[in-house]
C-alpha cells in the first residue's frame, strides 16, 4: 500500500477538523467527545456503502433523471442522514453541546470523518494511478463535506435549543434536508457531464461557501457574546418566535 497516497488522503480532513477545532475557541469542546464523533464519522461509512448499494438497486431512471437520483437518494440522503445520526448518538445529548456553535463543530468533525474514509476508498484504492484524484478531492470534496456539516450543524442547534415544538420539528427536518439538496445539487452537478450545469458549478461553490461562512460566523459571535458575558449571556432563541 503506498504511504503518500494514505497521507493524501487523509490529510485535508484531519485538516479541516484541526482549523474547526481552533475556531471553537471560546467554548472548547472535549477532543474525547471529538475524537469519538469523527471516529464514528469515519465508521459510519459501512452502513452507509450498503444503504447506497440497497438504494441503487432502484434507480430505474435513464439520463439526468437517474443521476438526479443517485445524486440526491443514493448520495445525498444515505450520508447526511448517517452522518447526523453519528451526531446524534454521540454529542447532541451531552453536556458538552451547550452552545449553538457546537452543533456546527460535532456536524463538521463527523462529516470529516466520513470524508475521510470516503478520501481513502477513492485516492488508496479506486484511482490509485491517477494523481489528479487526491487533489480534485482535497479542495472540492473533502470542503464540501465539511460545508454540508455546517449546515447540518446549524439546523441541528437551532432544533436543539428551540423550545417551539413545531419550529423545534422544522429545524431538525431542515438538518438533513438541507444539506441533502446542496449534497445532491454538488453532485448532481459534477455527475451530469452537462456543459450548461459545469458553468454553474463555480458559482454554487462560491454559493456554499459563502452562506456557510455566514452560518458560521453568526455562531461564533454568539459564543463569543455569550462566554464573554458569562451567565448573564445565554442562547439565543430569537428564531424559534
Amino acid at each position: 500500500m503506498n504511504t503518500n497516497l494514505i497521507v493524501t488522503a487523509v490529510t485535508p480532513g484531519i485538516a479541516l477538523a484541526i482549523i474547526i477545532y481552533l475556531i471553537d475557541r471560546y467554548d472548547r469542546e472535549p477532543v474525547g467527545l471529538l475524537i469519538k464523533t469523527f471516529i464514528g464519522g469515519a465508521i459510519i461509512v459501512i452502513p452507509t456503502v450498503f444503504l447506497e448499494s440497497f438504494l441503487s438497486g432502484f434507480n430505474i431512471f435513464n439520463g439526468l433523471l437517474g443521476v438526479a437520483y443517485t445524486s440526491f437518494i443514493v448520495a445525498g440522503f444515505s450520508e447526511e442522514f448517517f452522518k447526523r445520526m453519528v451526531v446524534m448518538r454521540v454529542a447532541y445529548n451531552h453536556a458538552a453541546f451547550d452552545e449553538k456553535l457546537d452543533g456546527i463543530i460535532y456536524c463538521v468533525i463527523a462529516s470529516l470523518g466520513f470524508a475521510t474514509v470516503e478520501n481513502i476508498m477513492y485516492v488508496v484504492f479506486r484511482f490509485p494511478d491517477v494523481e489528479t484524484v487526491g487533489l480534485y478531492r482535497a479542495f472540492l470534496s473533502v470542503p464540501a463535506h465539511m460545508l454540508f456539516g455546517i449546515t447540518m450543524g446549524y439546523y441541528l442547534s437551532l432544533a436543539k435549543f428551540c423550545t417551539n415544538p413545531s419550529k423545534k420539528r422544522e429545524f431538525y427536518s431542515k438538518s438533513l434536508v438541507t444539506p441533502m439538496i446542496l449534497h445532491g445539487t454538488f453532485n448532481f452537478i459534477l455527475l451530469s457531464g452537462d456543459a450548461y450545469l459545469m458553468f454553474i458549478f463555480v458559482p454554487f461553490v462560491y454559493y456554499l461557501w459563502r452562506t456557510n461562512i455566514k452560518k458560521l460566523n453568526q455562531y461564533y459571535q454568539e459564543s463569543k457574546r455569550n462566554n464573554l458575558l458569562g451567565e448573564n449571556g445565554g442562547v439565543d432563541g430569537s428564531e424559534c418566535e
